[in-house]
């Protein structure tokens, strides 16, 4: 299985949609209709190597400070048998 490391900035919260997500038991960010910005993005053939690399853009200084998040996300190829791809191509 392919897999897609991804670092992303991470979107800062004001307190009043913290306080609204935690009253109405909705969830503060939605990855699926608003994900956060792509920062650098790299593939994997395989889980260890998709770790390896995840934990090499983890030792990025915005990462370490929390600016940015590494995220490893398994990738399928699509109904037509053609890998995903990133950049909308």
């Amino acid at each position: 299985m392919r897999f897609l490391i991804v670092r992303t900035e991470i979107r800062t919260a004001a307190d009043a949609d913290i306080a609204a997500a935690w009253a109405g038991g909705g969830r503060l960010r939605d990855e699926t209709s608003a994900p956060e910005p792509r920062r650098q993005v790299v593939h994997a053939e395989d889980r260890d190597a998709a770790l390896l690399l995840a934990r090499a853009l983890s030792a990025v200084g915005a990462v370490r400070a929390g600016r940015h998040r590494v995220k490893v996300l398994p990738v399928e190829e699509t109904a037509l048998g053609h890998p995903y791809r990133w950049d909308g191509g």
